[in-house]
């Protein structure tokens, strides 16, 4: 099936190499010198785009720049960029930024082909995913799993405030599930079974906040062709909801304390005003008071909205909770896609134990996702959570230029190697190629240097060994057989298949 994917880079002997290869695949390519072209083809093909080839070093627009661009956007298209062997640092700072993958210039075909088989794999099951969202109409208290005291206490003003009408301010870092509490809130009371409309006040235009929020007559303004009613009329008899209210302008704040005092709203052009019946709730990722002090928020509005505040903590504070939520996603994910996946390794759930997590839940959500998608077992592990490991252990060239490993054939096999004189390699030091009499010595006695070096680099953990070495774990513990070198490693248990 023919999909499109976006060649981004400003090199044109690059995207015609690039477009080649997409073609070749069996994709329609669609071409961009920059980061602002490529953002505004987004525009106009979204849906149709299903992955991005991003080049990182760009003048203007720099590739990490569109990457942000595309996450502050809620843009969910799996994006590959890649780069020069000289800036593996910044391959690290685009996974950071949340690339899907990376690859190295120049790159080989199987490895671009697998990149971009494995982007469109996610983009396809993101969207089922999104439909099956769409389907579940209310959430609820219910719907929140945590074994934090913090988050508990979160909750359980969330089920207080869901008993009145008043404003409800939530406070907390991007990510950490601001909107969730607001639908819960919105579930448990008596507006469940109204509208719940969400305003992200931080993704519009200034110029466009007030016609957005409030509405505008035909002809109000260049570009009006037609009435809008408006998010508040949209929302009357239910919810509100204004996330990153602290990005609003000073002057749609006035407008928006009087919606909030006397629960009338005036449409932009308009001669007269209507009267809405709403529940608000709004939620920042902002310091308030901090900005009311630096006189880009009113005081009188603070005050209005802040009525009944609520502060949900970052995952890095609650760590305790992403075994909870790493199992719920692995079997939501799991059965929405009929994917074998049942479970995840001790070592990548330490794996994510260990890091900070400053995109919250939803990045930690977004990883599971990612990892459920491409997994060819049935557990999870660290080798599913590359953005991760990106982060926590930093990236290797070997990462981007080799493709995943394949079983070798139990047929052919390999000639016995008997010999154990060499001597023992040093992390420190470098592979001898070339012998005493400088001569090049055999492929199989370099072969066991690079085996044991291996070994003694990652201080016996085969599982790593193997992942490093590009082969399954049963085909390294083969090797040390066949070499004689049985002792530095225990032999898996019998029938065991490749990792």
């Amino acid at each position: 099936m023919s999909e499109a994917i976006l060649i981004v880079d400003d090199d044109p002997v690059q995207r015609r190499l690039l477009q080649a290869a997409v073609e070749k695949l069996g994709h329609t390519p669609l071409l961009a010198e920059n980061g602002a072209d490529a953002l505004h083809l987004l525009d106009r093909t979204r849906p149709d785009t299903r992955a991005v080839i991003l080049d990182l070093m760009m003048p203007g627009m720099t590739g990490i720049e569109v990457l942000d661009r595309l996450r502050d956007s809620g843009n969910p298209l799996p994006v590959i960029v890649q780069t020069s062997r000289g800036s593996i640092d910044t391959a690290v700072e685009a996974m950071r930024a949340g690339a899907f993958d990376f690859i190295v210039k120049p790159v080989a075909p199987a490895r671009l082909a697998g990149a971009i088989a494995g982007a469109l794999k996610v983009a396809a099951m993101q969207s089922r995913q999104n439909r099956e969202d769409k389907r579940k109409e209310t959430f609820s208290f219910r719907d929140i799993t945590t074994n934090s005291p913090a988050m508990r206490r979160a909750i359980e003003l969330a089920r207080k405030a869901s008993a009145t009408n008043i404003p409800v301010l939530i406070e907390g870092e991007s990510g950490v599930g601001k909107e969730l509490i607001a639908r819960a809130i919105q579930g448990a009371s008596d507006r469940r079974r109204k509208p719940f409309v969400t305003v992200n006040c931080g993704a519009i235009p200034d110029t466009l906040v007030e016609s957005i929020l409030f509405g505008h007559e035909k002809g109000a303004f260049t570009g009006a062709t037609e009435k809008r009613s408006g998010k508040f009329v949209d929302a009357d008899t239910g919810t509100l909801f204004l996330d990153e209210i602290g990005d609003l302008p000073l002057d749609v704040q006035v407008k928006l304390l009087r919606a909030v005092q006397e629960g009338e709203v005036d449409p932009v052009g308009g001669r007269a005003t209507r009267t809405v019946d709403i529940r608000l709730i709004s939620a920042t990722n902002h310091d308030l008071i901090r900005r009311v002090k630096e006189g880009r928020f009113r005081e009188d509005l603070f005050y209005r909205l802040n009525v009944f505040p609520i502060m949900v903590p970052p995952l890095r504070d609650r760590r305790e909770d992403i075994p909870l939520l790493v199992q719920n996603f692995i079997a939501r994910f799991a059965h929405t896609h009929q994917n074998r996946v049942t479970g995840i390794s001790p070592d990548a759930l330490a794996l994510l134990a260990a890091h900070d997590w400053p995109g919250n839940v939803r990045q930690l959500e977004n990883a599971v996702f990612r990892a459920v998608v491409l997994c060819e077992s049935g557990m999870l592990g660290s080798v599913d959570f590359p953005q991760i490991r990106a982060q926590v252990e930093g990236i290797s060239v070997d990462d981007a230029t080799s493709a995943p490993p394949a079983a070798e054939p139990a047929s052919n096999p390999r000639e016995t190697h008997t010999s154990t004189t060499l001597e023992p390699t040093s992390q420190t030091d470098f592979l001898r190629v070339i012998d005493e009499s400088g001569n090049i010595r055999p492929m199989g006695a370099i072969e066991q240097d690079v085996i044991r070096l291996a070994i003694e680099h990652y201080g016996g953990q085969m599982s790593e060994v193997a992942r490093r070495l590009g082969i399954g774990r049963s085909t390294l513990y083969r090797k040390l057989h066949e070499m004689g070198l049985d002792t530095l490693g225990k032999a898996p248990p019998s029938g065991t298949a490749n990792d």
